[in-house]
């Protein structure tokens, strides 16, 4: 099975490979700054898969979370720090391989990076600007979906 590096550089060439086609077709072009944000989220995403296993990608996504965590007690948003760690413990309900590594978790895991923003940082809950957060979990998508074709267990 492929190494953390290669699933890195997975999430990294499918992601640039679909900013790139949709720039060419004139669709789409968010800038550097956004672009090396976007193939950042890719990367991770294509990480995520294995945090349900000893891994470099459990490390980060787990110390990320942590510093996360001590943030939101930091500033009182207790609520969202017992829910982050609720949904940090997600993947240890699972053996390795098992619904990390579904086609349906690569659309349900990334949902946060488009539902969360409008939520906390607009009064309309999913109002008219919840679009300019698509790219981000599109991002996310395609990194997750490499993690899974290079392992070969897009399955349901």
């Amino acid at each position: 099975m492929p190494g953390y590096k290669t699933h890195l550089a997975g999430g990294l060439i499918l992601a640039a490979g679909g900013l790139g086609i949709l720039f060419w077709a004139g669709v789409y072009w968010p800038g550097f700054e956004k672009a090396a944000v976007l193939l950042a989220i890719a990367a991770l995403a294509a990480l995520f898969p294995d945090v349900d296993t000893d891994s470099k990608g459990q490390h980060l996504f787990y110390g990320a979370l942590f510093i996360g965590d001590l943030g939101l007690i930091a500033f009182g948003r207790y609520v969202w720090a017992a829910l982050l760690g609720l949904f940090a413990m997600l993947p240890a309900v699972g053996q390795h391989r098992g619904w990390t590594h579904t086609w349906w978790a690569a659309l349900v895991v990334p949902l946060p990076l488009l539902l969360l923003p409008p939520y906390l940082f607009d009064s309309r809950f999913l109002g008219p600007d919840w679009h300019r957060f698509l790219p981000y979990y599109l991002a996310a998508v395609a990194g997750y979906v490499s993690h899974l074709l290079m392992d070969g267990t897009l399955k349901s």
